[in-house]
């Protein structure tokens, strides 16, 4: 570890990493942040295993060379199944922490037994996400639901585009599920776009219920893995990286320095360099 104030480079395919950036500075305020958004290849669900594998490697080995931080935390849940085994054989000396759907406290916490997990169409498929329903929930009746949406309304949202409600209230519909006098009480937001949207889904919800939010845990995570730190610390602006290199418009600068972000101009990792 540096002698000086660690660097934390946060990753994602878009915007949906803030939520966890957001964790980090509320618990660790003397990392300094790199933030990292592969916007060149966003969405990763139209990419192959293989290809998001070879993405992922491809831009942490610009940014690991370009940035040298101390651990990096891989802030989707698609990247984190596929891409941090490969990324541990590659930087061995670097610390990697990774998102896993909250299946496991979501179950824990459920008085009914019946808990959703809201998460990309990829993320419900994988043998990874049915694995932690059969360890983690075999007393709940899980439903897995997967929206290809969700995450793209979650970053035009950012980007300063008004919210859909219809369309978002759809996309959730099928986790509300009522069963012997019996409904759902924890849904699990198991990509990390969903808690930008927060707002709008308790405000949308037939009932009241749990949005689970992985954030605060990988905030924990990483700050076991660093050690102790002044958390009295003030936080400092952040590096903002875009793959593609474009600058950030206007209404999404303005969101982003809310996270204490400045754009960082950078040459692109365009998708043909992967």
């Amino acid at each position: 570890m540096s002698a000086e104030a660690p660097r934390a480079v946060v990753f994602d395919s878009g915007l949906g990493g803030l939520t966890v950036l957001g964790a980090i500075r509320g618990l660790r305020p003397d990392v300094g942040i790199v933030y990292v958004a592969d916007d060149a290849a966003f969405p990763y669900g139209r990419l192959s295993e293989a290809a998001l594998v070879g993405r992922v490697g491809t831009v942490m080995a610009r940014i690991v060379a370009d940035w040298r931080p101390d651990i990096v935390v891989i802030a989707c849940s698609t990247a984190s199944t596929l891409a941090l085994p490969h990324l541990r054989a590659a930087h061995p000396d670097l610390p990697f922490v990774g998102v896993v759907p909250a299946i496991k406290p979501a179950a824990k916490a459920s008085r009914s037994g019946l808990i959703s997990v809201l998460a990309t169409r990829g993320t419900v498929a994988r043998d990874y996400t049915h694995a932690l329903v059969r360890e983690h929930a075999a007393d709940c009746e899980v439903t897995l639901v997967g929206s290809a949406a969700l995450a793209p309304i979650a970053e035009r949202i950012m980007r300063g585009e008004p919210a859909n409600d219809a369309e978002i209230e759809r996309e959730i519909a099928p986790c509300f599920v009522e069963k012997d006098s019996r409904r759902t009480d924890h849904v699990v937001l198991a990509c990390t776009h969903f808690p930008l949207l927060i707002e709008t889904l308790e405000r949308l919800q037939p009932w009241p219920v749990a949005f689970v939010d992985p954030a605060p845990a990988i905030a924990r995570r990483l700050d076991s893995l660093l050690g102790g730190a002044p958390k009295t610390a003030a936080p400092r602006t952040g590096a903002l990286v875009f793959t593609s290199g474009r600058r950030p418009e206007p209404g999404l600068q303005k969101a982003l320095l809310r996270y204490g972000l400045e754009f960082t101009p950078t040459a692109a990792i365009s998708l043909a360099t992967a």
